[in-house]
């Protein structure tokens, strides 16, 4: 299989962790942009990567790029979906893909029209260990899944400033974690829900701080989700069936499970993977979509928990500069 060029559009934490994944496994980035061009350049010195372009745009019509990963603030990713789908390159995005369903569909077209891979990096979607629960949950051996129970807060300190909070940076709880969680519950529905409830409170700011959903689908499968930015919780997943109830800890990149059983009440505990290998594992699943073999990106999924948290924040009537 050829080697396929990458190009990271942000010098953030995630396009480090890119570049460490890649130099890891032998490879390394073809190139670097960012809007201040000398951060670009610092990226480059750190990791080797011989191109950074003097128009971070350039990446977008660089014959020689073939996957793009945006990882700039989920408010600026489809302007920058616009010309990089257009553009004819693959695109790996972070999450929050886009700020609402309305963008998504906007850029799944895009894609489509241009006949490229399109994505975002749920880093669980690709975790080893999510496959292997995957089959134990559809072959049946532990019964029905009825309940999905989701915990996700951060304690961050009241800086309004701060991008948590930043409503101009399209701050909050919902698309900064509750993405995580309404995907962990996604992966093990039947289907996408179809009745939603919820709560929330927001900020000075007019973000929201913390919030409960609850969810159902039309199997009747349940879901609950805890989502704070001021309050610590742990990032825990549980799924109860009829003959056991399955316990994710550090749910988004997590390479352990444990399964208790119902009637004998012993547990079992799964490994699978390894989290500080989470992106390379995005990486080998989307070569493996744009080499055209299994696409394991679940652009599907993506689609439904953005749909999801738009219809959420619908209701609660909270918007961002953007949508207005």
């Amino acid at each position: 299989m050829k080697e396929l060029n990458w190009a990271v559009l942000g010098c953030g934490v995630i396009a480090n962790q890119l570049a460490e994944a890649m130099e890891k496994h032998g490879r390394k980035l073809y190139a670097v942009g960012n809007r201040t061009h000398n951060k670009a350049l610092k990226f480059a010195e750190k990791y080797g990567i011989e191109h950074v372009y003097d128009d971070y745009e350039t990446m977008f019509v660089d014959r020689n790029v073939d996957i793009v990963y945006i990882t700039t603030p989920h408010n600026t990713h489809i302007q920058f979906l616009r010309k990089a789908l257009a553009g004819g390159k693959h695109v790996l995005c972070e999450k929050s893909i886009t700020l609402n369903s309305t963008e998504l569909e906007e850029a799944i077209k895009l894609a489509e029209d241009n006949h490229v891979v399109f994505a975002e990096a749920m880093t669980l979607f690709h975790m080893p260990l999510y496959k292997k629960l995957d089959e134990l949950v559809n072959g049946g051996s532990l019964g029905a899944v009825n309940l999905i129970t989701m915990n996700f807060g951060s304690y961050k300190e009241y800086d309004m400033k701060n991008r948590f909070y930043n409503r101009s940076l399209a701050g909050g709880a919902m698309l900064d974690i509750g993405v995580y969680a309404i995907s962990f519950a996604r992966w093990f529905l039947k289907s996408t829900p179809n009745e939603i409830l919820s709560q929330v409170k927001f900020a000075s700011t007019k973000v929201d701080e913390k919030a409960t959903i609850l969810m159902s689908n039309q199997e009747q499968q349940l879901v609950t989700i805890a989502l704070s930015l001021h309050s610590k919780q742990p990032k825990r997943g549980m799924i109860s069936c009829d003959k056991a109830f399955i316990e994710v800890m550090e749910f988004p990149r997590a390479m352990q499970a444990s399964i208790t059983y119902t009637e004998s009440g012993l547990t079992e505990v799964i490994q699978q993977g390894d989290t500080i290998e989470a992106l390379w594992y995005e990486i080998e699943d989307m070569e493996a979509a744009v080499s055209g073999h299994e696409n394991q990106m679940h652009l599907d999924y993506t689609r439904d928990v953005m749909e999801i948290m738009t219809h959420i924040r619908k209701e609660w009537g909270m918007t961002y500069p953007e949508e207005e």
